[in-house]
């Protein structure tokens, strides 16, 4: 900031220095109230508008794994106004206070004027980011195998994977990983190496005959995007909403998603029926984000596993979807966001000790047991693997009891079905622990035509 030459007042260097100043000026308000429902806490955040602060205040309360069964969203006039109302898990309002005192802290960091010096903050949506690791990025077609091939070469290349998710939908795949190496522990940063492990993933991914094409990228840890945000993002430039019809889907099952407009108040209006379930709205208002739409209003409610949004946008430029072209790509971008995260087949966790190459071990032996893995979220925590992939057979059937029999030969871990668990065996020490969760078929039925299988 600097001042004029008459000394009247300030001039602003950059817009980024202005927006810091009404930041600074009209600092956000959080309230959470916890009286004012019976069955859910309240949150009330007031804050100066601009683009992307609904999707950041949404991806807070998502990353404390709460859950919002309502909300009332406005901000005209340059002021948002939200209204949540949130629950945990199970569904019950919040009685934790320090979970009550994260909401209004992280909110707070995440609008606040010093926001954008914070390094969880990547402008329109907030991340972790660390300078311990480096990132790899994949997108390509769904193929048998993939996941196996991808760990085998990184394995083979010392790279140990600390933390990875991969999504498929519609015959493509996207892949977010994270590795160290494996002698120092630490990003790799020799420049020769880099190449090298690039051009082997690059050559691994064209390896499809179908391959609409496939992109890999690498990075240090530092600035990069929320991992979920990112898959979004690398998914819609893939063009995974295009040509859905591939596979038909049950109609009754498939997302109501329909766009008109109101011309008397310049909006669009975008309403949302499908069957509920977590994570949601923030796959939706990425979605809308991601595609430049300004939420001016909306209107969120989710009660006996249905959920409808309706939204009241902008695109960026100030006008709303002007042809049907760009109302049905709205359209079909949506149903994909919606989809994508819907996982096919069975639910298997397994917690147990970390060690180098431990992904490629466990995607070879669900390989070669005829499996493919639709979606996984693989994660470090402290000297613990915390996996989680979502199975089924390489033709789509249903995962028998006779392969969980062969896995669990192979790699000595119980397996307990979720909802009907039984007391497990006594385990040896550091044995590693699976648990199934039962078959959990997508209702879109779209599935990825093999993906990471053998």
């Amino acid at each position: 900031m600097s001042t004029t030459d008459e000394g009247y007042g300030p001039t602003w260097d950059s817009d980024d220095e202005y927006d810091n100043f009404i930041r600074k000026m009209n600092p956000p308000r959080i309230v959470v109230d916890n009286d004012s429902c019976a069955d859910a806490t309240i949150v009330k955040v007031d804050s100066a508008n601009e683009y992307g602060i609904l999707l950041e205040v949404i991806q807070v309360l998502i990353d404390l794994n709460l859950v919002i069964g309502k909300a009332y969203i406005t901000s005209d006039g340059g002021w948002f106004m939200d209204v949540f109302n949130v629950t945990d898990k199970e569904g019950k309002k919040l009685k934790d206070k320090a979970t009550i005192a994260q909401i209004e802290d992280y909110i707070r960091k995440s609008l606040g004027a010093d926001s954008r010096y914070i390094p969880s903050r990547q402008r329109s949506v907030g991340v972790a980011a660390a300078a311990d690791h480096n990132v790899i990025e994949l997108t390509g077609t769904d193929r048998p195998g993939l996941l196996s091939e991808v760990s085998a070469v990184l394995a083979s290349l010392k790279c140990n994977v600390v933390s990875a998710e991969i999504w498929t939908h519609n015959t493509r795949a996207a892949a977010v990983m994270r590795v160290t190496d494996e002698d120092t522990g630490s990003a790799i940063t020799d420049t020769e190496r880099l190449e090298r492990i690039k051009e082997r993933l690059s050559y691994l991914l064209r390896g499809g005959n179908l391959s609409r094409g496939a992109t890999m990228a690498m990075s240090s840890g530092v600035g990069t995007t929320h991992t979920e945000r990112r898959l979004h993002q690398m998914m819609l430039d893939d063009g995974d909403y295009e040509e859905l019809q591939r596979r038909a889907p049950d109609q009754s099952q498939r997302p109501n998603v329909t766009v008109r407009n109101w011309n008397d108040k310049d909006y669009s209006v975008v309403t949302i029926r499908c069957k509920d379930r977590p994570k949601l709205l923030f796959d939706t208002v990425c979605t809308l984000t991601d595609l430049q739409y300004v939420v001016f209003h909306a209107n969120i409610d989710a009660k006996d596993n249905q959920s409808y949004q309706e939204f009241y946008v902008r695109h960026v430029n100030g006008s709303p979807m002007n042809t049907e072209t760009e109302r049905l790509r709205v359209v079909q971008c949506l149903e994909a966001a919606i989809q994508r995260r819907v996982s096919e087949g069975v639910k298997l966790e397994l917690c147990t000790n970390d060690k180098v190459g431990l992904l490629s071990e466990v995607t070879r032996i669900f390989r070669e047991n005829s499996l493919t893995v639709t979606r996984a979220e693989v994660s470090t925590r402290g000297r613990m693997a915390v996996n989680t992939f979502y199975v089924r057979g390489s033709a789509g059937e249903a995962v028998d009891q006779k392969t969980i029999d062969s896995i669990r030969q192979a790699i000595g871990q119980n397996i307990e079905v979720k909802g009907q668990p039984e007391p497990p065996e006594p385990q040896k020490k550091d044995s590693p622990t699976w648990f199934l969760f039962g078959n959990l078929f997508r209702p879109m039925s779209l599935y990825s035509f093999g993906l990471f299988g053998p």
